[in-house]
């Protein structure tokens, strides 16, 4: 299992970061993506991979809190946000996006500072992590008008109909926790819906724990309980899910091979 979308640099891990990757090694996790948000914590993230080479990947952008947080000095950073990226050790820009539900930066600025990092990413022909709230038709009319790009839609809950609009123009979708609340009978739709060949499964940890563990700090290991959930959604066996979920993570972030078994790191 590949948990595609983590947040390992996190300050709720600042204590245990260690004992965290070491717990999902043992639940069977055999590799994460640590997502940097902001430039610092997305060297931070590069470091964390570096320390676990073949277990830990990194990814940076500015999401849309980060990007806001920048002010007018967006652009400068940008450009420090340019120069790691080049500096590699990353593979994937992200997570960046849309979010209208939180009163951040118009959504033209928002759209504007998302599509900077849209090409920056086909430059550096990187897939791109995706953080998309309340914003999906602004979102759909972007990634259409930037068809180089590639990448995921994280922690996806939209409906089917959304669903079909993302796979469409050739994004992939990232299923989480969010599949085992009681409430989430649309993302289970979507889940099922989804081909198996264009899903991933993911934490978003420390957010979104799933049951039974709402409530409390998620954590990479988890995503066993994400996996059996989209395997029971779609009427699979574990493994089956397991190994497509798998592949998917390694071919799209371009991990090594090995890092979708238990073998040696690097």
């Amino acid at each position: 299992m590949i948990d595609t979308h983590c947040h390992l640099t996190h300050t709720k891990f600042a204590t245990d970061a260690e004992d965290v990757i070491a717990r999902a090694q043992d639940a069977g996790v055999t590799a994460c993506v640590t997502i940097g948000t902001g430039v610092e914590d997305a060297g931070r993230a590069r470091q964390l991979a570096r320390a676990h080479p073949g277990r830990v990947f990194a990814t940076a952008g500015l999401d849309p809190f980060s990007a806001h947080a920048a002010g007018d000095r967006f652009g400068e950073t940008f450009d420090e946000l340019s120069i790691l990226l080049e500096g590699g050790g990353f593979h994937a820009v992200g997570e960046i996006g849309l979010d209208y539900h939180y009163d951040l930066d118009s959504r033209a600025v928002q759209a504007e500072h998302f599509e900077r990092q849209l090409d920056l990413a086909a430059r550096l022909d990187l897939p791109v992590v995706i953080h998309v709230r309340e914003a999906h038709d602004d979102m759909i009319a972007i990634l259409n008008a930037h068809p180089r790009n590639r990448g995921v839609i994280h922690s996806f809950t939209g409906s089917p109909v959304e669903a079909k609009r993302y796979l469409d123009v050739g994004w992939w979708l990232a299923f989480n926790g969010v599949l085992t609340f009681k409430n989430a009978d649309v993302v289970r739709e979507s889940a099922r819906f989804a081909p198996l060949d264009r899903i991933l499964v993911e934490t978003d940890s420390p957010y979104l724990a799933p049951v039974p563990h709402r409530g409390a700090r998620c954590e990479p290991g988890f995503v066993v309980r994400v996996l059996a959930a989209l395997a029971e959604v779609r009427g699979a066996t574990q493994d089956v899910v397991d190994a497509a979920t798998t592949r998917n993570a390694v071919a799209l972030f371009g991990l090594p091979a090995h890092s979708a078994d238990a073998g040696e790191a690097p």
